[in-house]
């Protein structure tokens, strides 16, 4: 796939190609309120944008919650780009950018159905199972260590 680009989003250029993304995963496919997927946080976080053949494919959003723990949020990949390991690829580049900025713990509230991605990334499932916008979830965390800053190719 090495028509395959991932990269911190260059903001605001890059927010509308996000927010489609997220519109078309979270809102058409999963019926998502609008009001708790642009929840206001996208402004103090950072972001991630996965182009495949340059076109605008993936996101994920890094939320710092203090100067040792991160949380991964709103990963999403279209529906006509699944099955191809983009998801993967942006956690991987995810956990580099967090791992950079020396962040210590990286925590998410995972699709329960998607838990298994998640758990190939080294993340360990936390507590119960409990429905966030409708849709069942799990609490994941993982600590991260030096090795996170290797590039993965």
């Amino acid at each position: 796939m090495s028509n395959l680009v991932i990269r911190v989003a260059d903001l605001p250029q890059d927010f509308p190609a996000i927010q489609a993304i997220r519109k078309s995963v979270f809102q058409q496919e999963q019926g998502v309120d609008p009001a708790l997927e642009f929840d206001g946080k996208d402004e103090i976080s950072e972001h991630l944008i996965a182009y495949l053949n340059q076109q605008a494919v993936g996101t994920a959003r890094i939320r710092y919650l203090d100067g040792k723990t991160a949380k991964l949020e709103r990963l999403a990949v279209l529906h006509t780009a699944r099955g191809q390991g983009i998801g993967k690829k942006i956690m991987e580049k995810a956990l580099e950018v967090i791992a950079s900025k020396n962040i210590l713990e990286v925590v998410i509230h995972a699709q329960e159905y998607i838990k298994n991605l998640y758990q190939k990334l080294n993340f360990v499932e936390e507590g119960e199972v409990f429905e966030e916008a409708g849709i069942l979830h799990v609490i994941m965390r993982r600590k991260l260590d030096s090795s996170d800053l290797i590039k993965k190719t």
